[in-house]
């Protein structure tokens, strides 16, 4: 994206540009586990490579996965892409054409969007894990039917608890009542902290409908800043 679009795209949701972060660099610290009488001290290369066996194992899990008719529809699979060990988890509905092709999550002018209303929050897209309630594309990017999110959610559940994330941030109506186990509209979901298995949940309108529905831009930045509030909150 272009510098221009970027401002622009900003403008329309009234955010200010975005100022990168100072970068802090972190001391990693061995962790000890004591069996009976005896202290086994696991240190940070072990504990990473132990923790990048079980991602990858769940990732080709994932990308052989035939649990739903969608299998036999898809380009490839959408596993999720960012930081393994991110405070932020990010969950949308399903690829779309462009995420089918690529094999990534929120691409396109809607992902580039997110990206951008991440930057403003303060966050690199690098330091957020993001990720789909689908693995793979619904053809005509229609709605995800009930028993394909069942299909995918122990995968999700897997990816979360891999993660530990401090927030998620449901993107748009589908993720929020999937994840939340409600019909309730988006407009009743959003503006408050929701618990997903203990873990604070924020809902915000999917980039894509911001694009359509710019009169929307404001509560979206205040969704956003909602749920930077909650992750200082449970910090202090």
């Amino acid at each position: 994206m272009d510098n221009a679009t970027r401002l622009q795209y900003l403008e329309a949701m009234g955010i200010d540009a975005w100022i990168p972060r100072t970068s802090v660099p972190v001391v990693s610290k061995p962790i000890v586990v004591s069996e009976g009488t005896t202290e086994h001290v696991i240190r940070e290369p072990e504990l990473r490579n132990a923790t990048s066996t079980v991602w990858a194992d769940l990732e080709s899990e994932v990308s052989g996965c035939t649990k739903c008719a969608l299998c036999e529809t898809r380009t490839q699979t959408v596993f999720g892409t960012g930081n393994k060990t991110a405070d932020w988890m990010i969950i949308g509905e399903a690829p779309g054409q462009h995420e089918d092709e690529q094999g990534k999550p929120f691409v396109g002018k809607a992902g580039l969007l997110l990206t951008e209303m991440l930057r403003a929050a303060g966050l690199d897209r690098d330091e957020v894990f993001i990720t789909n309630i689908l693995k793979c594309r619904p053809p005509g990017n229609r709605d995800p039917k009930p028993d394909e999110a069942e299909s995918c959610s122990g995968y999700l559940r897997q990816q979360q608890a891999l993660v530990k994330p401090k927030i998620i941030l449901a993107v748009g109506r589908i993720s929020a009542q999937t994840l939340l186990n409600t019909d309730a509209p988006l407009a009743k979901l959003r503006g408050k902290v929701h618990k997903l298995d203990g873990v604070p949940l924020v809902v915000v309108y999917h980039p894509a409908y911001l694009l359509r529905s710019l009169l929307e831009k404001r509560k979206a930045w205040q969704d956003l800043q909602l749920a930077v509030q909650t992750v200082k909150d449970n910090k202090g």
